[in-house]
């Protein structure tokens, strides 16, 4: 539209997004937004970059590309077990793009209103299409951390590991119109955080991690924070029916390892607390399995051996 400015575009998509919350006092329109933190919690807070092409196909619907950038980040705040409350926006355009921001704040304002995060301020510049979305949220309780894995723990994770890697790979692969993969498409378009799950998790879990980089890579990053080893059951690690007949065991299974961009919870917890583990997750209505243990040494292991850098995930500056 001619003459359409940023502050136009702020004004008309990306004001009273997400939830009305009682904890705003002044949210879009001002040089900052005022908020009330509750007393005696922590404050969480996180920001993700989703970037074209790189973090996602530049023939992504608008729609998916604003429901994923808040999704990615409401994970990080499930991990520690909190309550996602407010969001900050940015967003970079190459051109001015009113239908794509239209359905970009409609996705964006779907995942909000869901969890009841709202959308309280942000910013419009020009540039190669990207996103930024920083989340606060709280926690009543002292957060769950990736610090904090014993040896004799249990590892548990939920969901179906490596199916949004399928589903990228099947939109790549230009079928994401067949039915009999729709499953895999929409775990890569609208990924589900785990806020549910997290909660249940308080005071339960040892330590947790959203899996954004690959399995591999980030029980990887438990391991070393906690000064632990991580050991992975390669019988425990079954990819799901449906991705292994889209992309065969071989493939399925490596995807599963390494893909990223499930925004599945890997955790660990007492071995004395495995029907608390079942119970929290049946709680949550997410299902979760155990996957390996927690041992004294360092780094990640499947059956006792080492695994390689080469498998352990996505890395921006390593091609």
């Amino acid at each position: 539209m001619a003459g359409c400015s940023e502050f136009t575009l702020i004004g008309r998509y990306l004001t009273g997004l997400g939830a009305a919350r009682a904890d705003v006092t002044l949210g879009v329109g001002d040089d900052a937004a005022i908020l009330q933190s509750p007393a005696d919690s922590w404050l969480l807070s996180a920001l993700d970059t989703l970037i074209e092409d790189v973090h996602f196909p530049g023939d992504m619907p608008a729609e998916a590309v604003g429901y994923r950038a808040l999704a990615v980040n409401l994970s990080d705040i499930a991990a520690m077990g909190g309550q996602p409350r407010w969001a900050v926006v940015g967003l970079t355009l190459p051109a001015m793009d009113e239908d794509w921001v239209a359905g970009f704040a409609r996705g964006l304002d779907a995942i909000a209103q869901t969890h009841e995060v709202a959308v309280v301020g942000g910013d419009v510049t020009r540039g190669p299409r990207a996103v930024s979305v920083q989340i606060t949220g709280t926690s009543a309780v002292p957060p769950i951390r990736r610090d904090a894995a014993c040896a004799g723990d249990d590892v548990w994770v939920s969901g179906r590991l490596g199916e949004a890697a399928g589903g990228l790979a099947v939109w790549q692969a230009g079928q994401q119109g067949e039915p009999r993969w729709t499953g895999l498409v929409d775990a890569f378009l609208r990924p589900v955080p785990r806020l549910c799950l997290g909660q249940a998790l308080q005071g339960i879990a040892h330590a947790a991690i959203d899996v954004s980089d690959g399995l591999l890579a980030d029980a990887g990053h438990v391991a070393s924070q906690s000064g632990v080893a991580i050991d992975l059951a390669r019988a425990a690690l079954r990819p799901s029916a449906r991705l292994q007949a889209f992309g065969g065991t071989a493939q399925a299974t490596a995807w599963l390892c390494s893909g990223g961009d499930d925004y599945a919870l890997c955790f660990t917890a007492p071995v004395t607390a495995r029907s608390t583990v079942a119970q929290a997750a049946q709680n949550a209505r997410t299902p979760v399995r155990r996957i390996g243990q927690v041992r004294h040494g360092h780094g990640v292991l499947l059956d006792g051996v080492a695994v390689g850098g080469a498998h352990t995930g996505y890395r921006h500056f390593e091609r």
